[in-house]
């Protein structure tokens, strides 16, 4: 076998052939050639170099070809390579200088979502005189593998083994660019979603929904701004709120949709004073309405059930399941799920009982409509166990109270804790002053307290899916937990907090970033999932094989040195979860040193999705 250029219209294409000797219909023996393989167009590889066709025949004749898709028909006999190279005492060579190389796994991810004809396209039409894609793809790398400020992400720029901007960048482009994201974000999450439904066969029948917030460290929160008469024209964005970080600062609220792969589909931002059920129909109505989605179960916890924003899910002619809770639920449907009766026990530790009911409920535009819903309750010890433990402190608290009042000062902190356990003709809700710590059993009503530590252990599922098995419902809904996980990595791996952008367009921007670097994780997760190489655990799935901060770890281990003579060096790429990454994407790196063509061929070879 041996390697062959030959024309076709014109342009020099490469492939591998074999001579083999044949008898004609004559009966005469000749030589004919037989095609093994279509390599393809001479310009993908060409390096640039003299004689890169010569180079290629001797490096393939030699076994260890300069295009590594030949490498399969190499001959174990071959000889192998040997490398010449020159240093003098005193050279800059003497110096390694290893830079990254697994932006090129994370930029293909992005060019087969789309995103690099949609910048290259938008920038024609805007007649952009700057790199807005390679800011865009800084930007999105830096937030993956080595999280920074925006000014240093750009100075990030030389520790990619090819620079993404050019020489000449103007660093000031960064914040240009996330103008042009701010503005571009909902054409950027359509052309992500086509993409993934085109290639990774996304039609998600599930789609989780849930809220989080995210600090500032600034003084003050953002004024509204007001007309003339004093009436809101736009609401500030960074607000004092419930911080889930329990921080005194402003926030700014982020809602998440995802799939039933665990990859994002949409970001919003909310002023941090919105409750969290206020968000869910504006971000379905910008984000979700419109995408192309067959009819999808939507699943949120219980900060979302609200009438008015599933009745809009049901007329949109989808679904839901949704948590509510026990406490806030009548005193009728705390009686039946407290009740033996119709329960299924699965074991000594579980069991669960549903019915279909009918209820009446406001819309948006508050006219009242009969729903119907299926209720499903479920007690678990070990959901107990956990309740129990999370809250045994709070309790052993409440036990000690009932019993020696007298031995407690109840501060205006300890007061806002209890409060929902206090009668109702005994809270001041305007002072917040120290109670009397001989008078404060009277304030506790007790029974509360009973019915708070009745609760623990049991859960309650609204659905609209009146067929599903309740089983069925109970297992959807858990796979909530996989949102909750993405918001773990994007304020721990990715470090999207405290923000440091201003106005309300960086925010978003800044938003939209994270989740497309949240994408990639996934994908390269998934793909590590799915490719036979790990044992997947169930009830960790996304940490099964590599979790989020094993990935970034391993990514920043995959780099190049260069070498005298034009060769190259890759670092670490025997590193187990490293090799575990390259092994998914079937990335062969054999241990021998690289021209420059061959480390362009490994990524032209690399397929995402399979």
């Amino acid at each position: 076998m041996f390697v062959e250029s030959f024309k076709n219209n014109g342009i020099p294409y490469l492939r591998l052939v074999r001579n083999d000797r044949v008898t004609n219909k004559k009966g005469v023996k000749t030589s004919t050639k037989t095609v093994i393989l279509n390599i393809g167009p001479l310009s993908r590889f060409d390096d640039g170099q003299p004689d890169y066709i010569g180079r290629l025949k001797n490096s393939f004749k030699a076994g260890c070809p300069l295009i590594p898709a030949l490498l399969p028909y190499c001959s174990n006999e071959q000889p192998s390579e040997t490398y010449h190279m020159y240093m003098k005492e005193g050279s800059p060579d003497c110096f390694g200088h290893p830079r990254l190389f697994s932006h090129l796994l994370l930029e293909k991810i992005l060019e087969e979502l789309g995103l690099n004809t949609f910048f290259s396209s938008y920038k024609g039409f805007t007649k952009l005189e700057y790199d807005v894609y390679g800011f865009f793809k800084l930007l999105i790398f830096g937030r993956l593998l080595n999280p920074a400020s925006k000014s240093a992400t750009v100075r990030q720029n030389e520790d990619y083994y090819e620079p993404i901007l050019q020489e000449g960048f103007n660093p000031d482009n960064v914040f240009d660019t996330l103008d042009f994201i701010a503005a571009n974000k909902d054409k950027i999450i359509r052309r992500i979603n086509t993409n993934l439904v085109k290639k990774a066969h996304r039609s998600p029948q599930i789609i989780y929904y849930d809220v989080t917030n995210f600090y500032f460290e600034i003084e003050d929160p953002d004024d509204d701004i007001l007309d003339d008469e004093g009436n809101v024209i736009e609401k500030g964005l960074r607000k004092m709120g419930v911080c889930k970080e329990e921080r005194k600062l402003p926030i700014v609220q982020m809602g998440l949709f995802m799939d039933d792969n665990g990859i994002p589909i949409a970001v919003e931002s909310f002023p941090g004073n919105t409750l969290d059920h206020l968000t869910l129909r504006p971000a379905l109505k910008k984000n979700i309405d419109d995408l192309d989605f067959s009819r999808f179960i939507l699943i949120a916890d219980r900060g979302i059930c609200n009438y008015m924003n599933l009745l809009h899910v049901l007329d949109a002619g989808n679904g839901y399941i949704v948590s509510k809770s026990l406490l806030k639920s009548t005193k009728k449907e705390q009686e039946w799920t407290y009740s033996e009766d119709d329960y299924i026990k699965t074991s000594d530790d579980f069991k669960y009982k549903s019915r279909i009911i009918k209820r009446t409920v406001k819309d948006e535009y508050g006219q009242n409509r009969t729903i119907e819903e299926k209720v499903v309750v479920y007690w678990s010890r070990k959901f107990q166990a956990r309740c129990e433990q999370e809250n045994k402190k709070f309790l052993d608290f409440l036990k000690k109270l009932e019993e020696t009042p007298e031995n407690f000062r109840i501060t205006a902190l300890q007061s806002k804790s209890l409060r929902k356990f206090f009668k109702k003709d005994c809270v001041n809700q305007k002072t917040g002053e120290i109670m009397n710590s001989s008078d404060i059993k009277a304030f506790i009503d007790f029974d509360k307290v009973a019915e708070y530590r009745k609760s623990m252990g049991y859960y309650q599922i609204v659905t609209s899916e009146l067929t599903l098995d309740s089983l069925e419902v109970i297992d959807k809904y858990h796979g909530l937990t996989q949102i909750e996980d993405q918001f773990r990595v994007m304020k721990g791996d990715l470090n999207t907090r405290p923000f440091f952008v201003r106005t309300p367009e960086h925010v978003d921007a800044h938003m939209l970033i994270c989740m497309v670097a949240l994408i990639l994780l996934r994908i390269i997760q998934k793909r590590i999932i799915s490719s036979g190489l790990i044992t997947v655990d169930g009830d960790a799935y996304w940490s099964s094989g590599l979790n989020s901060e094993r990935i970034q770890k391993a990514l920043n281990k995959w780099k190049v040195d260069y070498l005298p003579g034009d060769l190259y060096r890759f670092m670490d790429v025997d590193d187990p979860d490293l090799k575990l990454i390259l092994d998914a994407f079937n990335i062969k790196i054999p241990a021998k040193l690289y021209r420059r063509s061959e480390l362009k061929s490994i990524k032209t070879d690399t397929k995402i999705f399979i």
